[in-house]
């Protein structure tokens, strides 16, 4: 072999090794978000994020549950950087596996610390309340419940709709295990079991209530005030109705987000953060879904004003309530899933 070809050779080797080297690194250091909320709401602040801070962001869609336990399996080889839910049980969870990082304190500072873990390791970014959709044509506010406790009596038989796999509804479900005690959440989900009507999601309830095809239903506020916001609450049949007596009822749950510790962008991600948790983003989020913001510098336009809600025991379900796997066993148990 002459020293040109051995030259060559090397020169091969060494450019086969380096491609080979560059195939094995990610093509975009993008940041990866797995995300359980709604999905108009989380685009449009992701794209001003991107907006102000040039950096794209990939999103991958789902349950938050299965997310949260989707990152549990990938373990280090994870791709993602952020996990964004629709409650706090699942944060709580990767939390107690020590699996998230703790977040800046410009982005915590912007939340009050009742609405975020103590130990930063993640942070509340919207709430909703439960209530009662109510066509007004079909029953007065006067005649509704004041307590969904009252929901297996015979008088409602067939006149109210629930979302058995809702993530809000297993949240109130679990709240109602711990605050009255397993057989009594038992009798009561047998009682809505048959007395209510089962609809596959929350805006499929509420549009059965618009068209009076059943008198109430029980979904998270927000599906009500978005819709009202569309088309003017004048133009609607029904009306949200807050039973404002601290009952089950008014449960009041709270989404969040976390960096996840095997980030490889955790620099973007802080940035992330503190974006979400600002008054921009806060914003963008509070009118895309009309939730309640956890900034208490953003306001509440057309919604129930936040300091008027009356959650059980007067506080927020930061996972005190949440056991989801309780609820999920219950759910089989009475047939329900």
């Amino acid at each position: 072999m002459t020293n040109g070809i051995k030259r060559f050779a090397k020169l091969s080797a060494a450019a086969i090794a380096a491609a080979m080297m560059m195939t094995a690194v990610p093509a975009s250091a993008d940041l990866v978000i797995y995300s359980g909320q709604h999905k108009s709401a989380t685009i449009a602040m992701l794209e001003a994020f991107t907006e102000e801070t040039g950096i794209k962001v990939n999103t991958r869609e789902g349950s938050s549950n299965e997310l949260a336990h989707q990152i549990v399996e990938e373990g280090k080889r994870s791709p993602a950087d952020i996990i964004y839910t629709e409650e706090s049980t699942p944060l709580i969870m990767l939390a107690n596996k020590g699996l998230l990082e703790p977040i800046s304190q410009a982005a915590l500072d912007n939340i009050p610390k009742e609405y975020r873990a103590e130990d930063g390791s993640w942070v509340g970014l919207l709430a909703r309340s439960r209530v009662l959709a109510y066509n007004k044509n079909m029953i007065t506010e006067k005649e509704l419940p004041t307590s969904v406790l009252d929901l297996v009596k015979p008088e409602w038989k067939n006149k109210f709709a629930f979302v058995k796999t809702s993530g809000a509804f297993q949240v109130q479900l679990s709240a109602m295990i711990k605050l009255e005690g397993r057989d009594a959440a038992k009798a009561w989900l047998e009682g809505l079991k048959k007395n209510g009507k089962v609809y596959r999601h929350n805006k499929a309830a509420l549009d059965a209530v618009e068209r009076g095809d059943i008198a109430f239903a029980m979904i998270n506020n927000y599906y009500w005030d978005k819709m009202a916001r569309e088309v003017g609450v004048d133009n609607l049949n029904s009306r949200l109705y807050f039973m404002g007596t601290h009952d089950l009822g008014d449960l009041v749950t709270v989404s969040g987000a976390a960096i996840l510790k095997t980030s490889k962008n955790k620099e973007e991600a802080q940035a992330f953060m503190e974006f979400a948790t600002g008054e921009k983003g806060q914003a963008i989020l509070t009118e895309m879904s009309a939730q309640y913001p956890m900034n208490p510098k953003v306001g509440t336009k057309g919604l129930k004003p936040f300091s008027e809600l009356t959650p059980p025991n007067g506080t927020l379900d930061l996972g005190e309530y949440s056991d989801g796997k309780a609820a999920i066993e219950l759910l089989q148990e009475v047939g329900l899933l």
